[in-house]
Parts: C-alpha cells; sequence; structure tokens
C-alpha cells in the first residue's frame, strides 16, 4: 500500500524545511522531495519496523515496569541530572521541565555542548536578528562566519539565503553577495550547498584569530586606522556598509573553542560571539545588518525555548533549592558530570553524549542512567533503563522551533505504538507523585 504525505517539516537540521513530500510503500520509504540526503537520512534512520519496547538492566520488560522502576531511582536520587531535549518536542520538553521541578535536579540542553556561547554572548550584549524569511526576502549581502551550510543545513541556501528568490531579491543569487569568513585551513573548500555553488568571497582567517579580526572591523567603521587589515577586510567592510540588507550567519567555527597561546581555551568563544554582535549593531548606524545562528540539531531552539518560559533561563538551571539558578560552567551537563556531582543522570536523547569530556562519559558509565530515545539509536553504554520512544515529526506531533525561533508543527505521516517522551515523562512524574502523596 503505497501512502503519500505533503508538507511534511523535516527535523533532519533546525532548517525544518515544511515543504517535503514522503512517499511511503508497505511502510518502508520509497521517495523523499525535493532532494536533501540529510533529511532522507533522518527519515529513514528513524522508520524501522521495531516493536516498542522498554529494558532494564539489559532485559525486556513492560513500560509500565519500566516506569515505576525509573521513578523509584529518581526518587532515590540526591542530585540528578536531566540532559538533551533536542531531538524532542515542546510535549516533550515541558514534561521534562515538570518532573525537574518536581524531583529538584538539574536540567540542561545539548546547547550547552555547542551554541551555549553564543547564548551567553546574546545575554551580555544583545542581538540584532530577524526571520529566515526576512533573509529571504530582504538581504542583498549575506556572511557566513565559522559554518559550512553545505553540509550542516543543504537546503538553507535554496529555501532562506544565498539562492532564494524573494520580494526584494526577485532574482536570487544574481540580486546578492555571498561572503564565507572561517579558518584558513578550510573555508577555500566550503560551499553553499551540495550542488557546490561558490561563494563571491572567501575570507580565511587564522586558527584563534576570530578575535582580532572582528575588533579589526570595528575599529575600521569607527573611521580608526589599523595599518595592519589586509584589503579583504577593508573590502568587506565597504561591503556591510554599502549593503541595502546584510546578515551574518554564524557557526560553531567562531561559538566553540578557540586558542590562546597554542592550546584550547573553552571560555572564549561567548567572547568572540560577542564581538561579531557588537559589530553587527554598530552596523545599523549606517545600514540595516542582521545576525542569525545556525544552529544543528532539529529543536534544539525548541529546548531553549522552553526552558525560558519555564524557567527563565536557556540551558544549564539547578532546581535543586525549589527555585531555578543559572549558571554555565557549573550546572551545565558535561561540568555536572566531570566533576562527578550528580548521582543519576535521565538523558532525553543521547546523540550528544560522545562529546562529553572522558572524566564526564565515565562517570555517566558509573551511575545509574535512564533514556529515552529514538528506535534504532546506538549508545556507547548500557543505561540501567531504557525506553524507545516515537519520533516527533514522524510518528507523534508536536511543535518544533526552527533556528530562527519561529514554532513549526510537526506532522505524523507514520503510525506507530511508541509512546513518546512526553508520556513517558509524564507517567513517570505521577508514579512520584502517587509515591509522595501529593
Amino acid at each position: 500500500m503505497t501512502e503519500r504525505t505533503a508538507n511534511v517539516p523535516c527535523p533532519g537540521c533546525a532548517c525544518l524545511c515544511d515543504d517535503v513530500t514522503l512517499t511511503f510503500d508497505n511502510g518502508e520509504l520509497v521517495n523523499f522531495e525535493p532532494r536533501c540526503e540529510l533529511g532522507e537520512q533522518w527519515f529513514r534512520n528513524y522508520n524501522q519496523a521495531i516493536p516498542s519496547t522498554a529494558e532494564i538492566k539489559g532485559q525486556t520488560v513492560t513500560i509500565e515496569e519500566a516506569v515505576r522502576f525509573s521513578a523509584d531511582l529518581l526518587l532515590k536520587a540526591d542530585y540528578p541530572l536531566i540532559y538533551g531535549l533536542s531531538r524532542s518536542a515542546t510535549p516533550g520538553q515541558r514534561a521534562a521541565v515538570a518532573l525537574a521541578e518536581r524531583i529538584g535536579a538539574v536540567i540542561d540542553t545539548t546547547a550547552s555542548l555547542c551554541h551555549g556561547p553564543s547564548i551567553m554572548a546574546i545575554q551580555e550584549v544583545g542581538e540584532v536578528t530577524c526571520t529566515l524569511g526576512e533573509v529571504r526576502n530582504r538581504a542583498d549581502l549575506i556572511i557566513f562566519w565559522g559554518c559550512h551550510p553545505a553540509e550542516s543545513h543543504p537546503r538553507h541556501a535554496e529555501r532562506y539565503a544565498s539562492l532564494a528568490r524573494g520580494k526584494y531579491t526577485p532574482n536570487g543569487r544574481t540580486d546578492r553577495t555571498v561572503v564565507m569568513v572561517g579558518d584558513a585551513k578550510q573555508v577555500h573548500q566550503w560551499r553553499l550547498d551540495p550542488a557546490g555553488t561558490e561563494p563571491d568571497i572567501v575570507i580565511p582567517v587564522e586558527a584563534g584569530k576570530d578575535f582580532e579580526t572582528l575588533a579589526m572591523l570595528r575599529m575600521l567603521l569607527q573611521g580608526v586606522a589599523v595599518p595592519e587589515a589586509s584589503d579583504e577586510l577593508r573590502r568587506l567592510l565597504e561591503l556591510m556598509r554599502g549593503c541595502r540588507y546584510g546578515t551574518v550567519f554564524f557557526g560553531l567555527g567562531i561559538a566553540e573553542t578557540s586558542m590562546w597561546d597554542g592550546q584550547p581555551h573553552q571560555s572564549i568563544g561567548h567572547i568572540n560571539v560577542a564581538s561579531l554582535l557588537k559589530l553587527v549593531a554598530e552596523l545599523n548606524a549606517v545600514t540595516r545588518f542582521t545576525a542569525r545562528r545556525m544552529r544543528l540539531q532539529g529543536d534544539v531552539s525548541g529546548a531553549d525555548n522552553v526552558l525560558c518560559w519555564q524557567t527563565s533561563y536557556p540551558f544549564g538551571v539547578d532546581l535543586s533549592r525549589g527555585y531555578p539558578r543559572y549558571n554555565p560552567g557549573e550546572f551545565t551537563a558535561n561540568e555536572v558530570l566531570g566533576r562527578r556531582d550528580a548521582d543519576l543522570c535521565l538523558l532525553v536523547g543521547a546523540e550528544t553524549v560522545q562529546y562529553f569530556s572522558e572524566s564526564a562519559r565515565n562517570h555517566l558509565r558509573s551511575i545509574p542512567t535512564i533514556v529515552l530515545d529514538y528506535p534504532g539509536v546506538p549508545l556507547e553504554f548500557t543505561p540501567t533503563v531504557r525506553f524507545t520512544t516515537g519520533v516527533y515529526g514522524l510518528h507523534a506531533v508536536g511543535t518544533a522551533y526552527r533556528m530562527d525561533n519561529v514554532p513549526i508543527m510537526l506532522k505524523a505521516p507514520r503510525k506507530s505504538d511508541f509512546p513518546t517522551d512526553e508520556h513517558i515523562l509524564s507517567d513517570i512524574l505521577d508514579h512520584i507523585a502517587q509515591v509522595q502523596g501529593k
């Protein structure tokens, strides 16, 4: 039996393209349109015909047994950690926050391992930003700084940026100037889309020199003489000053580890981003300019949003005292595990565990763990309890947030008996409430 569903939002990346058409034949995905290898692979990975399962210490049990066992573990924990949420959706994220509040847990999202420094910079200096639709319709100068959209967001160029035709950019690519700025060893190989579309200008930056480069641009903008500034940087500034509407998309190449005296330092990525955001704000004295993060996971923006309107903070929130406390580097998952503070970890999606430090991963293996994740996802450790949950956007509806914080309603083109993480977390919360008699 052939089933065809049109206008399906795709959670394969944070673009959340909502024009996808899926065709299934006897449950197997046989056609994905329009072409996007990243999106198609996402649906193929999770469209697996396996039964809904729950496991305790590797042994299959009923979901009800696993829920009760998980609740008992959480009740015994002194300082539990809830982490993940970027492969979830708003219903599951809300349930995770409710559970964290009930048990006094630390709750953190995958942002702490990627664009956490960017969020800290935004909190410090603000952000002049926009939606992707505004970029599509207005931007005549687009800059990609520290990111490679052809690999991370394959349809970004055609739908929202470099190639897209908009109200004031009716000719698409020819109405725009596109610049790529980044690591001198890689930026010349970067492209705008999988078809190999090249930028107009490529500006290499020596590893760890983003801050210095941005400082020179800001000084040039203020009319300060900068003899060491290259001709490329001067040309870039003239493009920035002369554009009608400019946008800079920035990625982990500027936000994550920077180099200082040849050694990696995780703590200064936010300084790079803050400098970029200040430059964008200052450019608005002469033209219209905006900045936008290139978020990676499908709903990492949603996780940040839900935590913000539930706790007032976007990630790394400690609820152990009965009220939210926020301190990146203290209440973020990698550090909580690395210091061996947590005595239990509940993972709502375990895809980023591999990026934890060695000490954090070692501690994770030594404590009770509860994992809620999608069908067929491999783990590098054996959790105490594991639930196979339904996939938002494939098996279950829900709300996800695009990289520009625009909410998108997900569809459920495939029927499944998998419970969602919302159902599992809510059942655990209900059982805890019954035990506590409240």
